[in-house]
Parts: structure tokens; C-alpha cells; sequence
């Protein structure tokens, strides 16, 4: 493992969320992870809108607060 990639690595601790999306033409789809590799919510569609956008940004404020809460 090289000093970047170790370096990135610890980067990532307890308060950290993981939002991973997969994107397509109209639909997106994500999911959010914490430090672990634990799901925190499984994959859900985002709709390329203003309402899709604004969906996942309320739902990545949900899950720090939840992140928060347990430590």
C-alpha cells in the first residue's frame, strides 16, 4: 500500500459518511455507508430534478445526524 492510499485511508473515520451513486441517463441510484462498510440506507432511485436533488441531500442530512447520534 503506498503512503497516498494509506494516507486516504485514514482519512475516513467514525464520522464519516460514504455516499456512493451510480449514475445513469435519468435515474440515479445511491447508497450510504458509514466507516465500516455497514449500509446505512440500501440503494434508492434519485431522479435527475431539483426534487431528486434536494431528496438526497435531505436524506444525506438524515444520516450524519444518525452518524452523530451513535457516537
Amino acid at each position: 500500500m503506498n503512503c497516498t492510499q494509506k494516507s486516504k485511508i485514514d482519512q475516513v473515520t467514525e464520522q464519516t459518511l460514504v455516499v456512493g451513486i451510480d449514475i445513469a441517463k435519468r435515474t440515479h441510484y445511491a447508497c450510504f455507508v458509514d466507516d465500516r462498510g455497514r449500509v446505512l440506507r440500501k440503494s434508492f432511485p434519485v431522479l435527475q430534478s431539483k426534487k431528486g436533488f434536494r431528496q438526497l441531500y435531505e436524506g444525506i442530512q438524515e444520516a450524519c445526524k444518525s452518524l452523530r447520534s451513535r457516537t
